[in-house]
């Protein structure tokens, strides 16, 4: 999975890790009224990395959760979907709208292999100090570089450039 290969969702090492990863979003969510720190400290159990500053606004809801490594004083705002099957990466003081969807999960074009309930993943890299408008779209495979502005709504199926901007579904550099 982690090498962009072909796996199985259902494959029970996988369906333990999913339902680690619920029950600890199940405590993340709840706790809207935690402190800072504490949810920090709970992000720290679940991610790859998580930078100092770091801050989710519940609810957020993930794969795995152990793909996921964000930089230094990130920002994600309610409702943030990352599904992480393979390496989902925020670099420093990014930010993020509410309702934006990270997907690195990506099915087989050929109808065979869907039928046959195989997935595959790949990386989502956003850098630093990058702007996420609400409602965006982020599909697998794609890096924004940094400083780059997406477009409230935006549908991201291409690489964006450092300090583009880009809006619109597809999403394309104004």
């Amino acid at each position: 999975m982690l090498a962009g290969l072909p796996y199985r969702p259902g494959d029970p090492e996988l369906v333990a890790a999913n339902g680690q990863a619920r029950a600890w979003m199940a405590r993340f969510n709840a706790g809207i009224l935690l402190a800072q720190a504490e949810r920090q400290a709970l992000m720290a159990e679940l991610f790859a990395a998580v930078g100092d500053g770091t801050s989710i606004r519940p609810p957020f809801h993930c794969d795995y959760g152990f793909n996921i490594s964000l930089g230094r004083d990130v920002f994600l705002n309610f409702g943030c979907v990352i599904l992480d099957v393979a390496p989902v990466t925020i670099g420093d003081l990014t930010q993020i709208g509410p309702a934006v969807q990270i997907l690195a999960a990506d099915h087989p074009r050929d109808p065979a292999q869907r039928r046959a309930g195989v997935e595959y993943g790949r990386p989502v890299t956003i850098g630093a100090n990058c702007w996420i408008g609400a409602g965006a779209l982020i599909l697998p495979g794609v890096t924004i570089g940094d400083d780059a502005i997406v477009g409230a709504g935006a549908v991201v199926t291409r690489d964006v450039a450092a300090g583009a901007t880009v809006v619109g579904n597809p999403a394309r550099p104004i």
